[in-house]
C-alpha cells in the first residue's frame, strides 16, 4: 500500500493563539496534500484547546485556545499528526465533480475582452481555455467560501483591476494572476470577471454553506443568454446529485 509523501514543513507562531505550518516542498502539489490532510487529521482528532485547522494551497492555520494548551504543546500535537501522515495511506476519498455553466463576456463578463487583449489572444481562445480543463479546488477563501483554483493555462498571469468593483454579483467567474474562482455572494472584488454562473452557489439555510469542499473538482462549459435564464435559480450540486431521481 502506498503512502502519503508528506512535505518538509516548518512551524511559526502567529500571535499567542496560533501556528502557522508552512509546507515548503518544491513539490506544490505535496504541498497542498499535506497541510489539507494534517487539517483534517487536526479536526478529526479533536485536540482539547483546539479551535480550528483552516487550510491553504500550502499552509495551515492551527487556532487553539491559550488557556488550555500552550504554543508548544499545540506544536508537540502538529507534529505527532505529521507523523501520522506518514505512515498513512496516500489514497483519498474521491472528490466529487461539479458542472458549471457560464455566460461569458458582455454584461456577463465585463472584463474578457480586457484579459484576451492583454493574453494577445482572442476572446474565444480565452474561453476554449478556461473550459477545456478540470479544476481542482484548492480551498475555501473569502467571501463566503469562493472555491479558489488554479487559473486557466493563460500565456500570462492575468493582472488584477487597477480600480476593484464595489460589487461583483453573485455567480461572477473571475480570473487573477495564475487563479481562477467563482463569487458565492455579492461582494467587492478585484478581479476580472470573464463570465457569470446563473447558478445559486451560497445556501444559508444549508450547512455547509457551500455544497463543495476542498479536493472536488469543477468543470465550467459555456451557454448562452437563454439557457442562463432558465437556470436562473437552480443550485449548484454535484454530478452524481443531479443524476438522482
Amino acid at each position: 500500500m502506498s503512502v502519503l509523501t508528506v512535505a518538509p514543513t516548518e512551524i511559526y507562531e502567529s500571535g499567542d493563539s496560533a501556528l502557522r505550518v508552512v509546507a515548503i516542498s518544491a513539490a506544490s502539489e505535496d504541498n497542498w496534500l499535506t497541510v489539507h490532510r494534517l487539517a483534517d487529521w487536526l479536526e478529526d482528532c479533536g485536540a482539547e484547546g483546539l479551535h480550528a485547522a483552516v487550510p491553504t494551497y500550502d499552509s495551515v492555520l492551527v487556532e487553539f485556545d491559550p488557556v488550555m494548551v500552550s504554543a508548544g504543546q499545540m506544536r508537540a500535537f502538529v507534529k505527532l499528526g505529521l507523523g501520522e501522515l506518514g505512515r498513512s495511506a496516500g489514497s483519498a476519498a474521491s472528490p466529487r465533480e461539479f458542472d458549471v455553466p457560464v455566460v461569458y463576456g458582455g454584461e456577463f463578463g465585463p472584463d474578457l475582452e480586457k484579459v484576451a487583449e492583454y493574453q494577445g489572444i482572442s476572446t474565444e481562445d480565452v474561453i476554449r481555455l478556461h473550459t477545456e480543463k478540470t479544476y481542482t479546488i484548492r480551498c475555501l477563501g473569502a467571501p463566503a467560501g469562493s472555491p479558489m483554483m488554479d487559473g486557466p493555462a493563460f500565456p500570462k498571469p492575468v493582472p488584477r483591476l487597477k480600480d476593484p468593483r464595489l460589487s461583483v454579483p453573485a455567480g461572477a467567474v473571475s480570473v487573477a494572476g495564475r487563479q481562477a474562482v467563482i463569487a458565492p455572494a455579492v461582494a467587492p472584488g478585484g478581479w476580472c470577471v470573464i463570465g457569470q454562473t446563473p447558478l445559486t452557489v451560497l445556501n444559508i439555510r444549508r450547512e455547509p454553506l457551500v455544497p463543495y469542499k476542498p479536493g472536488d473538482i469543477l468543470r465550467f462549459r459555456q451557454i448562452d443568454v437563454r439557457d442562463f435564464h432558465a437556470l436562473a435559480g437552480n443550485e449548484l450540486a454535484p454530478r452524481e446529485a443531479e443524476a438522482r431521481p
